[in-house]
């Protein structure tokens, strides 16, 4: 089932330097000529389509068709932040949960990304995090792609790769954060994470997603929403990841490590996730709960009394008879 041609964002911008010494109206001139500059640079990125085939059962054509209506413009602008392209090709395949390679595959396991073109999804195990939606589940492969193409074959560690596909797909919502405020209690180190990841086990593996998507959501925020290409770039002519990741940071893994997640376990970071309106309703109903319980056991305790006072009265008339 074919994928409506998907354009390529832009990949970069040319510089056009202004002279200080010009006047206010060649200055603008200028300003203008490069904004054309931008604008036709940006249509020429956009001008190649990307070629995208989908292998579905026909249960799950419903889901497809979902695929089919995704935004592509909205995807390239989400990996365009990240510093990375579109591949040109990719292929989807969707697997129904009584075929046999389901079978063969971890219960907790609801996607894959093959190489630079080839993404298997589980749909009907899409709601364990990170993935809320089929849409999500998509974004998240395909920036798995976009990174390997970036990457030119060169390896990037998997904390790397999950913690971008996350912070490109839906970035940090309230249940992440409580979630991260755990996982950061007991002091981690990125090796802790790769250990997690190669665990096997989900809820170690959901531990190192959220680990890995704090501490490039943090490396982005401090260095540019587009440092993952940059990096990925540098894997691509040569470079180590630890040395590329460097360069562009000037932190080493660890350092930036050690700041994401102990900056996350301060005050500014569980704050807002308690006092958001999404936690105001969950103290709302945890307080409605706790005042519920309080009655039911007054009751039972006034219950309880009546009972032991029917019981002494039963016992004074014993005694007078």
């Amino acid at each position: 089932m074919p994928f409506p041609a998907i354009r390529r964002p832009a990949t970069g911008v040319r510089a056009v330097a202004i002279p200080w010494g010009v006047t206010r109206r060649s200055r603008a001139r200028a300003i203008l000529a490069a904004l054309v500059l931008m604008t036709a640079g940006a249509s020429s990125a956009m001008s190649q389509p990307l070629d995208v085939g989908i292998d579905a059962p026909p249960a799950l054509a419903p889901l497809a068709a979902r695929i089919e209506a995704m935004n592509p413009e909205a995807m390239a602008r989400a990996l365009a932040m990240a510093g990375l392209d579109l591949p040109p090709a990719v292929h989807v395949t969707l697997i129904a949960e009584d075929e046999r390679r389901a079978a063969q595959t971890p219960r907790w396991v609801v996607a894959q990304a093959f190489g630079t073109d080839r993404i298997v999804i589980y749909p009907s195990r899409i709601s364990a995090y990170p993935y809320e939606s089929l849409e999500g589940v998509v974004l998240h492969e395909v920036a798995h792609l976009a990174l390997e193409r970036a990457a030119e074959g060169g390896s990037l560690p998997r904390w790397f790769h999950e913690g971008v596909a996350v912070s490109v797909e839906s970035g940090w919502g309230l249940g992440s954060q409580l979630r991260l405020l755990l996982a950061t209690a007991r002091g981690p180190l990125v090796d802790d994470v790769d250990r997690l990841f190669a665990s096997g086990s989900q809820p170690e593996t959901a531990t190192a997603y959220m680990l890995a998507a704090a501490l490039v959501d943090d490396v982005r925020r401090r260095h540019g929403r587009a440092v993952p290409g940059a990096i990925a770039r540098r894997v691509a002519r040569g470079t180590g990841f630890d040395r590329a990741f460097w360069i562009e940071t000037g932190d080493t893994v660890d350092e930036a490590a050690a700041r994401a997640w102990s900056a996350y376990r301060g005050w500014r970071h569980w704050l807002p996730a308690l006092v958001s309106p999404v936690a105001v309703w969950g103290w709302i109903l945890g307080l409605a709960f706790v005042a519920f319980a309080v009655r039911v056991y007054r009751r039972r305790r006034r219950r309880q009394l009546w009972a032991e006072e029917a019981d002494a009265d039963e016992e004074d008339v014993d005694t007078c008879v």
